[in-house]
């Protein structure tokens, strides 16, 4: 045989024998970490006690489930991933067909005793199961989708178009920062533009930034490593507008316009209870809407004043019936009357009215008080004494009959004086009801303006 032949069989058989030698195994990778013999579960797993472990953090926020606003309770789904290392475990990757990650269950590594400080449950029926992804240098990455239940405060002053800021706050509850640093694994704006790729958004709430920072925390004289995310989001405002604001704002214009009704026709009280009911159901459906919270929101209080006014105008509105009701039964008006509301509260309201002419009602008072009878006889009788040495005197008959027609002209003259006392008893109090109503009117437009302008400067704000 040549040399060359056995030169191949040679190289052939020296091949096979590497071929047969090489472990492209993950089973053989677990095997030659000898799992067994790691430290466990209970034990932080570096080889100097003094050297803390450093546990990276991150999470994608997938959705907001919920968000209870009367309990302020948040619920959300997101993917939780979470990176430190393991000095104990470390393998040559060329050895094994370049195999650098395997993954197995976490019961037998130690996991850092990681938890959310404003969880409020605890989900304990969850049958996944929890697998650890490891590399040849020892690190060691855990991730998991997690529902997670936590307590948000909220500030509802300009709800519905309020923006909450809810907190969660990941951190160790028995290793101190000598043992465990927490840090994140991504900055706030790397993690807020993640989450707003992926996140779906149910309607209710819109994803609007995600912040990161970490901190210390003294507790009990130790300190603990905490990363905290900040997540705000904000509210769909569209089904309070609809539901709640546009009803309000209707029912707050129908009253105003019902102050244009004539009160004579007796349909203003009536028309303005109604819409009292009316606003008292917007507000049982504001009081099922509106979240518990220590904050007062500013629609509550626009629709407790609103509330208010309206009832306030349904009271003057039935003091002016009562007025206009005097105007038919009274004959004088009194002199608060005169003097507060037709004097001084028409100039300031800049009321113009008709003066009345003071000599006619001198000569009024005058004729109220005298006996017209008495004093036209008398007249008569003197007027006879003087025309007795006349030659041309007319006839007793005829004398008689003057005196009657005089005494009677002069009654109904009488008649006409008390009628127009009774005009003018009138018109001062239909004058009174309508400066009353003017001044509601005003006080009532701007007191809403008022509320209009604040609000819209709250909202947008």
């Amino acid at each position: 045989m040549s040399k060359p032949i056995v030169s191949l069989i040679v190289a052939v058989s020296l091949l096979g024998c590497c071929h047969t030698e090489m472990v492209c195994s993950f089973n053989d990778v677990l095997q030659s970490l000898s799992l067994t013999n790691l430290p466990g579960p209970d034990v932080r797993p570096v080889k100097d006690w003094r050297n803390p472990t450093v546990v990276y953090i991150d999470f994608y926020l997938y959705t907001v489930i919920d968000l209870d606003t009367s309990l302020q309770i948040l619920t959300t789904l997101l993917w939780f991933n979470m990176v430190w290392t393991d000095e104990f475990i470390s393998w040559n990757p060329g050895n094994f067909c370049e195999i650098n990650r395997v993954r197995i269950l976490g019961e037998i590594l130690w996991k850092p005793d990681l938890y959310v400080y404003e969880m409020t449950d605890y989900n304990k029926d969850s049958s996944m199961k929890l697998y650890y992804s490891i590399t040849s240098n020892g690190l060691i990455s855990y991730s998991a989708p997690l529902r997670i239940v936590t307590s948000c405060n909220l500030h509802i002053f300009k709800f519905p178009f309020d923006t909450q800021t809810c907190t969660l706050t990941f951190g160790p509850y028995i290793h101190s920062v000598e043992e465990i640093i927490m840090l994140p694994k991504t900055n706030s704006s790397q993690i807020s533009q993640n989450a707003k790729e992926i996140f779906v958004s149910k309607g209710d709430w819109t994803l609007q930034n995600i912040t990161v920072e970490n901190q210390i925390l003294l507790s009990d004289g130790v300190n603990y490593s905490q990363v905290i995310y900040q997540i705000t989001i904000k509210r769909a405002p569209i089904v309070y507008i609809i539901n709640l604001i546009i009803p309000s704002c209707f029912l707050v214009f129908l009253d105003i316009a019902s102050m244009f009704i004539p009160i004579a026709s007796g349909e203003r009280l009536s028309f303005k209870i109604t819409v009292v009911l009316g606003f008292s159901v917007v507000l049982l459906i504001l009081n099922d809407m509106i979240p518990n919270s220590d904050d007062i929101p500013f629609l509550g209080i626009f629709c407790c004043v609103c509330m208010a006014i309206m009832v306030f105008s349904t009271i003057i509105s039935t003091a002016t019936l009562y007025m206009y009701t005097l105007a038919e039964t009274e004959q004088e008006v009194p002199l608060w009357v005169k003097t507060w509301i037709i004097k001084y509260l028409a100039c300031a309201l800049c009321f113009h009215c008709k003066s009345k002419d003071e000599d006619l009602v001198v000569e009024v008072t005058d004729y109220k008080n005298v006996d017209f009878t008495k004093r036209t006889e008398t007249n008569i009788e003197l007027r006879d004494r003087n025309k007795s040495s006349l030659k041309d005197v007319q006839s007793t008959l005829e004398v008689k009959l003057l005196k009657r027609l005089l005494v009677e002209v002069l009654k109904i003259h009488q008649q006409l004086v008390v009628h127009l006392c009774k005009d003018e008893a009138k018109s001062e109090w239909y004058i009174a009801v309508l400066i009353v109503e003017r001044l509601i009117l005003i006080v009532y437009f701007i007191i809403i303006v008022a509320l209009f302008v604040i609000m819209i400067s709250v909202w947008s704000n």
